[in-house]
Order: structure tokens, then C-alpha cells, then sequence
């Protein structure tokens, strides 16, 4: 296998390792959600009710996508007696796996030769 097949390989197989932190920050409705709550600006956290009145979300769809969020090592939960609150809190790995992806997609992006046959001929 040549050096550049080896560096595809790699490239996919950190592709796949990515899929679903890619899966849940695309989600347009995590995206609205992360948003409002950065807008926010509380890092001791936010409870779901305030979230849904920030959102256009129902409460069930924000209680949803704070799982999904959570469950992906984006948000973390503190509990203060019966009352649940949300915060950022993104697991290190997850970010070193996407660093990881894009650096090795923008590394072996740079090395290919210019492919824009229109640029030659203008």
C-alpha cells in the first residue's frame, strides 16, 4: 500500500471514529440549542425550562436533545436537591478526535496537486 492509500485509510478510519460527534453537532436543533444556551452566558449551568423559553422547542425536545448531548460528552449535569442543571463540559477526547480529523484532512488536502483545471486555462 502506497503512503497516500496509508494516509486515506487513516483519514477514513478517523472519519468513521468521528461519525457521531459529527452526527450530533449537525442536528440543527442541537446546534439552536447550543447556541441559546452559550447566548446565555451561565457556566454554573441552565435548567431545562429555561432552555425551552430561550428555544422554540418543546420541553420533551429540549429533555431529548440534552440527552443526546450528554450522552455524546458535550454537556455534563449538576444537581442541586431536585433541580438539574446543564452546562458545557466537552470530553477532551472528543475534541482531539476532531482536531485530529480536520488537521489530518487539511494536511493531505494541501499536499494533493491543484485540481482546478479552470485556474490553468484562464
Amino acid at each position: 500500500m502506497s503512503k497516500s492509500e496509508d494516509d486515506l485509510l487513516e483519514l477514513t478510519n478517523e472519519f468513521e471514529s468521528c461519525q457521531r460527534i459529527l452526527h450530533v453537532l449537525g442536528d440543527e436543533n442541537r446546534q439552536h440549542l447550543i447556541l441559546e444556551m452559550m447566548k446565555m452566558g451561565e457556566c454554573n449551568g441552565v435548567r431545562v425550562g429555561t432552555i425551552t423559553e430561550k428555544t422554540y422547542l418543546s420541553r420533551p425536545a429540549v429533555s431529548h436533545h440534552i440527552k443526546i448531548l450528554k450522552e455524546a460528552g458535550i454537556l455534563k449535569m449538576r444537581r442541586e436537591g431536585t433541580k438539574n442543571y446543564y452546562y458545557f463540559d466537552v470530553d477532551s477526547k472528543v475534541i482531539d478526535h476532531l482536531l485530529r480529523l480536520f488537521q489530518h484532512t487539511k494536511e493531505l488536502m494541501e499536499a494533493l496537486p491543484n485540481r482546478n483545471y479552470e485556474s490553468h486555462n484562464s
